[in-house]
């Protein structure tokens, strides 16, 4: 059922877009999860709520009592933070009223999945609904895989050789190239930044091509979030992906965050299995739309 003019006005007028002054009270909200946040609170806590260096805007909704409770981060994704079905409704109707901007809804299962019953309406139909993502998370390094000694983090001169693994992971995970539109500058410009910052690791073979990759792409004070797990075909089923993200968890909760997150598919059995095998367990759960 459509919201009545009565419940727009008050969703409306509930929300606004942030700014500095908002910075503490976003923070906190976002800390109150760190590993359900980490996407929003590594912006966040990078540049701030400046709309030009947050890549899109920090919608904010307020209570009744005029504190500042529940986030929306609307830039490439639309990215729900503690949002109850008040603040849902308050930033669906100010997405509706926006027209769609961004290229997927992402965030804890059940607040994306209410931004999204309000929004397939006007925004659908989406070009896929993935409804139950496990967020899986470990504060511990494996205890029953032992890292694999060739992971290392790569090297700025390696970025053309990890190139072609990273379209390949892209393309199997999205299901469209990240060559499109642009021919992958975006695209190219962050994995180069990744590489620069430490946070992208990979197995080359003898003859420099990638066997296993990962990035570590959301880093927080409380949490950090890898992403962007393959294995080459060729090497698949011989225990990379185990080995690989040991090392890749021994080495960001030594150097980077005390607590590794990820989120994996529900149908990749198999990656969820090799996960649980190097120690991560499961805390909650995304759900992801993509157009």
């Amino acid at each position: 059922m459509l919201p009545g003019p009565f419940q727009v006005a008050r969703a409306l007028s509930a929300t606004r877009i942030l700014d500095a002054p908002d910075l503490d009270d976003a923070l906190e909200i976002l800390h109150r999860d760190p590993v359900a946040n980490a996407f929003v609170a590594t912006r966040v806590e990078a540049v701030g709520l400046d709309p030009w260096r947050l890549g899109g805007e920090m919608w904010g909704w307020h209570d009744q009592d005029g504190r500042l409770e529940s986030l929306c981060y609307a830039g490439a994704n639309l990215v729900p933070v503690n949002a109850g079905p008040e603040a849902v409704r308050a930033f669906a109707e100010r997405a509706r009223r926006q027209g769609r901007r961004c290229s997927s809804i992402v965030g804890p299962a059940e607040a994306a999945a209410a931004l999204w019953a309000l929004l397939e309406r006007s925004w659908g139909p989406a070009r896929e609904v993935r409804a139950h993502q496990p967020l899986m998370a470990t504060d511990r390094p494996s205890a029953d895989i032992a890292p694999d000694p060739l992971v290392r983090r790569v090297r700025r001169h390696e970025i053309e050789a990890l190139m072609p693994a990273c379209v390949a992971m892209f393309t199997e995970e999205v299901g469209v190239s990240p060559l499109a539109g642009d021919g992958g500058l975006l695209y190219q410009a962050r994995v180069a930044e990744l590489v620069s910052s430490g946070r992208s690791f990979a197995r080359f073979d003898e003859d420099g091509r990638v066997v296993f990759k990962a990035e570590i792409g959301a880093v927080t004070a409380g949490a950090c979030q890898i992403q962007g797990v393959w294995v080459a075909p060729e090497h698949r089923g011989l225990g990379h992906s185990e080995t690989g993200m040991a090392a890749v968890l021994a080495t960001a909760l030594a150097e980077v965050a005390p607590v590794v997150s990820l989120y994996v598919n529900d149908y990749n059995v198999r990656a969820r299995a090799a996960y649980r095998r190097v120690g991560f367990r499961e805390v909650g759960a995304f759900m992801s739309v993509l157009f």
